[in-house]
């Protein structure tokens, strides 16, 4: 091992700032070895006990001697700390590795017959290339610890026990059991049968909430764009107020309208002489509501965003097409579908993506009913996301909640890598910068 390159990088290995230290660069190499002895001193310790918390869950438990309760190991806290520590150890672990980069290059150039640079030079060097990841720093680290964190505390979670009524801390530690969770998922009935029953819908509902808004929209959008409308503006505005209003309140107030007993429109059902029907109240009314009520909410985006695809159409285009005896129907087929179909999808998987997880609707509206028996903490009408909301927050399971939320990231990501592969404005992407 004659070179300097190698010397540097086995040094660099040994100790961080040993190799900056061969090639001369004392007061680099002088601020890596400062910074690994403060670590070594500082934070060997509470790494090991977090490793340790992150290892065990905890092992003593909470016991109460006569009135006094003696606080054990918080299973879920150590394995927040874990986490923590362990992001961290790997910034640490990022950093020497750089270390040890820099060693090897500057190795290298002094194999090249170049002289190393020295403290004021390097500095020169970072305050000139280097600006740049000094400013993406502090993204960097919120990133680590506002979206990793939580990323890797829900996956963890699925591979514990954690869950009401024999393993919810402090009163009782959690344990890993691996994919355990997993397999009770798909193989137990109680969970089969409510997860296969819950997911088919949610698919169901997630295809009919985007289809029937998408076509809503593009019906009106037509509509409003077609020749001989009066009053167009007017149209326009009065059709984007359930867009506009907080979807909160309105998804209330529609609750209310569709209340089987003193509903509005059960009452006016019942002056024409017709049954009342049970929107809320039967599974296949209630899941007709949901959707109905969707499309209310739903169809002004697309004719909003519709509206100005269609106005940006080329109308010469048409204009060719009638002189060749094209029909309304066959110029509508032939150029504004396609266009707008071009523009608008992939938005379309974006909206299915949201339909998938639209909490917001299914919960304010039946609250997931009405009660269906053969399921485990769901009703008829619960979609996954519901369903994981009842789970973790009226039930405690938060492992079982845990699995089914990396399941409905698989789903979507595979539906959304799939579609969007195969859209093309995807594919046409580069040609129209």
């Amino acid at each position: 091992m004659r070179s300097h390159k190698n010397r540097g990088t086995l040094l660099s290995i040994i100790f961080m700032g040993f190799g900056q230290l061969y090639h001369r660069q004392f007061v680099k190499g002088g601020l890596f070895i400062a910074l690994e002895i403060y670590l070594l001193l500082f934070w060997t310790l509470p790494f090991r006990n977090a490793m340790w918390g992150l290892y065990t869950l905890g092992e003593t438990t909470q016991t109460r001697v006569g009135f006094t309760i003696v606080q054990g190991d918080h299973s879920i806290f150590l394995l927040i700390e874990g986490i923590i520590f362990l992001i961290c150890g790997l910034l640490f672990l990022w950093m020497y590795v750089l270390a040890i980069r820099d060693a090897r290059r500057v190795g290298f150039q002094r194999d090249q017959g170049k002289k190393a640079n020295t403290f004021k030079q390097t500095w020169t060097v970072l305050a000139d290339k280097g600006f740049p990841y000094f400013l993406l720093m502090p993204s960097v680290l919120f990133t680590a610890f506002l979206t990793i964190l939580p990323l890797i505390f829900g996956i963890a979670i699925a591979f514990t026990n954690y869950s009401a009524p024999n393993h919810i801390p402090p009163a009782s530690l959690v344990d890993w059991v691996g994919f355990q969770t997993f397999i009770d998922l798909f193989n137990m009935k109680t969970w089969n049968r409510t997860f296969l029953g819950v997911f088919s819908w949610t698919i169901i509902w997630a295809v009919l909430a985007t289809v029937t808004t998408f076509f809503v929209g593009l019906f009106f959008a037509v509509l409003l764009n077609s020749k001989g409308i009066r009053f167009r503006k007017f149209w326009r505005s009065i059709y984007i107020l359930p867009w506009a209003i907080p979807s909160f309140v309105s998804i209330l107030i529609m609750r209310n309208l569709f209340n089987g007993e003193f509903g509005p429109i059960n009452q006016y059902v019942e002056f024409l002489g017709l049954a009342a029907v049970p929107w809320l109240s039967d599974p296949n009314w209630a899941k007709f509501t949901l959707v109905l009520v969707n499309i209310w909410f739903g169809f002004p985006f697309w004719m909003v965003l519709m509206s100005g695809v269609m106005t940006s159409i080329d109308r010469e285009l048409y204009q060719a097409a009638e002189v060749d005896g094209a029909s309304g129907r066959q110029r509508f087929l032939g150029i504004t579908l396609p266009i707008v179909m071009f523009s608008t999808a992939p938005l379309l998987i974006m909206n299915f993506a949201g339909n998938f997880n639209n909490f917001n609707l299914i919960y304010l509206l039946t609250q997931g009913g009405p009660v269906n028996i053969d399921y485990s903490y769901a009703g008829s009408t619960d979609i996954l996301i519901s369903w994981i909301y009842k789970l973790t927050l009226e039930q405690s399971q938060f492992a079982i909640a845990s699995v089914i939320s990396i399941l409905i990231f698989f789903v979507l990501a595979a539906v959304s890598i799939w579609n969007f592969r195969r859209t093309r404005a995807f594919k046409e992407e580069d040609t129209m910068l």
